[in-house]
């Protein structure tokens, strides 16, 4: 099935029980575009541009920031198997409460993106040892931790083999040393200068990673956390608002089998412009969530300050963050009293902009904004249970 030798062969490694592995190319320091790849690379760079504009808008970032990062992880965790609800998600960032593995590892997702970004703004820059050490914090305390977590693999693994034999599997990586000469030139590859569109190169080092997959566990995850991250320290994005993973998970098939067939017959093509009309549509999803948030910011506001002259004004950003509230959680944000977080909710309650829900299982009392789950997450109402 591998009949293209364009971006990397199959060949059989030595010894009486070899196997036949991929071994990726260099990624190309030139790459001549077809006319629809450049049209599609053109309207994803004026929507990227659009949303870096709404972004920078903003009064406070994270009531951006916040809600885009979880709905990225969430769905880049679907796309693996997790089984986690929006509702789960927040009830735990709101209570602290979870006993639910697949939370937590949507939990450790946005954990390591957050690593990710604060090393880029520190020390750190994109490389080979920040993955490492995100990684690391994406597997810890979850399914795959024994799966040496941050650390690159030493073995070989292999993917979609129905019988679990590497001799049927419909992808098997390079060998270990091929692998880390691919992950030199990935590295190298981020920082290079190179005449080929950012996007371009941003579509290439995901498909790169992902063909490469250096580690036992949790390689697709971390390939689509490194979009996030290469936009925000190349420059297109001011902040971590772009979330590619819920196109990816809404085309799943096409997602793998796009992957796949750049391997197979060499279609980068194909492979490059589903990433970019992922890329203009996400972005352009974005920027209509991002001003749908600010009119809900300004009309309460104003709610808020016509009806009271509590500290329930504060809480407005904090709401577009976390549309899921206890008392205790406005108390940490207010830095004030439970008491006094419990009456600004109710005071919201009592205007209309929050819903009180059924208490958690251990009995805390929580308050649903409906209208920022109905603008931002596609979902009418929050689960009253959970």
């Amino acid at each position: 099935m591998f009949a293209s030798l364009a971006w990397g062969d199959v060949r059989r490694t030595l010894g009486r029980h070899g196997y036949y592995a991929y071994f990726p190319k260099p990624l190309p320091r030139h790459l001549e575009l077809d006319s629809k790849t450049i049209l599609l690379q053109s309207q994803a760079d004026l929507a990227l541009g659009r949303l870096a504009g709404a972004a920078r808008l903003l009064p406070n970032t994270a009531i951006l920031i916040t809600p885009y990062s979880m709905q990225e992880a969430l769905d880049s965790s679907r796309i693996e198997g997790t089984q986690a609800s929006l509702s789960e998600l927040f009830n735990a960032t709101a209570t602290g409460e979870t006993t639910r593995m697949d939370v937590a590892e949507v939990l450790n997702y946005m954990n390591a993106m957050e690593h990710g970004l604060s090393r880029l703004r520190t020390t750190l820059p994109l490389s080979l040892r920040l993955m490492k050490e995100m990684h690391q914090i994406l597997l810890t305390g979850v399914r795959g931790q024994e799966k040496t977590p941050g650390e690159f693999r030493t073995s070989q693994n292999w993917i979609g083999s129905p019988d679990g034999s590497i001799d049927r599997a419909r992808f098997v990586p390079p060998p270990v040393d091929a692998m880390t000469e691919c992950l030199r030139d990935w590295e190298s590859y981020q920082h290079e200068e190179v005449v080929i569109p950012l996007l371009v190169r941003c579509g290439l080092l995901h498909y790169q990673f992902e063909t490469i997959h250096p580690f036992l566990d949790g390689n697709g995850r971390l390939g689509r956390l490194f979009i996030t991250l290469f936009l925000v320290e190349s420059g297109p994005l001011p902040a971590p608002i772009l979330y590619l993973s819920s196109y990816f998970e809404n085309n799943k098939p096409e997602y793998y089998n796009r992957l796949q067939a750049v391997r197979e017959t060499g279609d980068i093509r194909g492979w490059l412009q589903f990433f970019l009309r992922a890329v203009a549509l996400q972005a352009e999803n974005a920027v209509v969530r991002a001003e749908t948030l600010m009119d809900l910011r300004e009309r309460y506001r104003q709610q808020v300050l016509a009806a009271t002259r509590s500290r329930a004004a504060e809480v407005v950003d904090v709401m577009l963050e976390n549309p899921l509230l206890t008392a205790k959680f406005v108390a940490q944000r207010l830095k004030t009293t439970q008491q006094t977080g419990l009456n600004v909710l109710r005071q919201l309650e009592s205007i209309g902009i929050l819903r009180e829900l059924a208490p958690s299982q251990s009995g805390r009392i929580r308050w649903a904004a409906d209208e920022i789950l109905r603008a931002v997450y596609d979902t009418t109402q929050f689960e009253v249970s959970g």
